[in-house]
């Protein structure tokens, strides 16, 4: 996958986008060749339809795109990379017809429709170049691709492929190339360095449970973000049905979606001190494996009673947000394919995420302007009683099933101290091709999050 614009050059292709409504004044300025060819082929500016108008040697004179109306564009978001798709090959360069401030969006759209994950199998690539239109960042909108690129394979990478060990690799491999301080805390030393919950919950894989850390940037607020790297979930004792088991291999989404959020921060030059944390496990089976009604004790010394294995991911979290709030940062946000519930309460476009007033609204801000829908998820202080067992300090998984992404984030958040914190229960998964995300690992919240930093850091 290319996540660079093309090059300007006396070839490029001019690109009108047209509304529905804007078709026939276009054509009546155009040539009768042009109108004709356009009529013939039944162009009518639906929303992603596109044309290449043939020029008198056989070339392509111009191409047209489709952009509908604009209530059909509220109900979507990278419009011009469906149009991309039915393109023949060549450069494209925009002339006219996208608002300035969808322009971005738009441009990046078609960066993201090129994605191909083809690590297994070969995939046609597409055909349709595009010059970076007037008026944008390029570099920062290339840089977003392509962190965006990075949280995509690691998701759609199966576990068999992205394990611990392999994902250590990935964050390695992102600090190399930023100069980036690196460092693991692996297998036993997790016990003997207190990170006890990540080592019960990865302690029954043929690999070894580990905390990744990761630390760049001398300059400015102290932004802290922790990422959930479950590479596979069996459900532990507690064992999944088949038909739960079958997109594991996303458990890990939210430290695919933390490394290509870091990728952004680092490549833009961010003035943040950025650490990034992840707990990489595999929540598997055997004889060593934690056990329904065990209790746990956390690196900051609260219990946690286990009443379902298969709420692994909030442990190995909460060890690392603790140890997260001991470098007292300004910010700490914590990403993770966490509930069922998450996805039951508003689907999996959306991200939802918990925060406090400012946060939520600088970040919904942010998430309308740069087309990454988040959704606010309250702190209910009245559930925390939900989350309180009667023989330890916390239950991992609370009965009954209500409020279920709710109590996950309250138990997170006993652990973040009196850090500012917020919390993003994602997906990581696009359940059907739309444009600009094809099947598959995807990542939400990120550009939202980028985009708001300066703001809410200074909040």
């Amino acid at each position: 996958m290319s996540v660079t614009f093309a090059p300007s050059s006396e070839n490029t292709i001019p690109l009108y986008v047209l509304a529905a409504d804007e078709v026939e004044a276009f054509l009546a300025s155009q040539p009768e060749r042009v109108k004709t060819w356009v009529n013939a082929v039944g162009f009518s500016g639906a929303l992603g339809a596109a044309v290449a108008v043939p020029s008198d040697d056989g070339g392509i004179a111009m191409a047209l795109a489709g952009y509908g109306s604009k209530d059909q564009r509220r109900r979507g978001r990278f419009h011009l990379a469906a149009a991309a798709t039915k393109l023949p090959e060549g450069t494209y360069r925009i002339v006219s017809g996208v608002p300035s401030d969808d322009m971005a969006e738009e441009a990046l759209g078609w960066l993201l429709q090129s994605y191909r994950f083809d690590r297994y199998k070969a995939s046609p690539a597409l055909k349709a170049s595009l010059v970076a239109p007037d008026n944008v960042d390029a570099q920062r909108i290339e840089i977003i691709a392509a962190g965006e690129k990075l949280a995509r394979d690691l998701i759609n990478t199966p576990a068999g492929d992205m394990g611990p060990d392999a994902l250590e690799a990935a964050a390695r491999d992102l600090a190399q190339q930023h100069d980036a301080q690196f460092n693991v805390v692996s297998g036993d030393a997790l016990l003997a360095q207190n990170f006890p919950m990540i080592h019960a919950v990865g302690r029954a894989s043929d690999e070894a449970p580990r905390l990744l850390g990761m630390t760049w940037g001398g300059k400015g607020l102290k932004l802290t973000l922790v990422g959930k790297g479950v590479c596979f979930d069996t459900g532990g004792l507690n064992i999944k049905p088949g038909s739960s088991m079958g997109l594991m291999k996303k458990d890990m989404g939210g430290s695919a979606n933390v490394l290509g959020l870091a990728h952004m921060i680092m490549s833009l030059g961010l003035e943040v001190q950025l650490r990034v944390l992840i707990p990489a496990v595999e929540n598997a089976i055997d004889g060593s494996a934690f056990r329904p009604q065990d209790v746990l004790t956390a690196r900051n010394g609260m219990t946690v009673e286990i009443n379902n294995t298969d709420a692994e991911g909030r442990l190995v979290l909460a060890d690392a947000l603790a140890f997260g709030a001991e470098g007292a940062p300004d910010l700490m946000i914590s990403m993770a394919t966490l509930t069922g519930a998450a996805r039951v309460a508003v689907g999996p476009d959306l991200a939802p995420f918990y925060a406090d007033d400012a946060f939520a609204a600088g970040l919904s801000k942010a998430a309308a302007k740069v087309a990454d829908p988040v959704w606010r998820m309250p702190f209910h202080a009245p559930y925390e009683r939900m989350i309180e067992p009667e023989i330890a300090d916390l239950d991992n998984a609370p009965a009954g099933g209500f409020a279920g992404s709710i109590t996950a984030a309250l138990f997170l958040r006993r652990f973040a101290g009196n850090t500012r914190y917020a919390h993003f229960d994602i997906y990581g998964w696009q359940p059907t091709a739309l444009p600009g995300r094809p099947k598959g690992g995807v990542g939400q919240g990120i550009r939202a999050l980028l985009e708001a930093l300066p703001q809410l850091l200074d909040g």
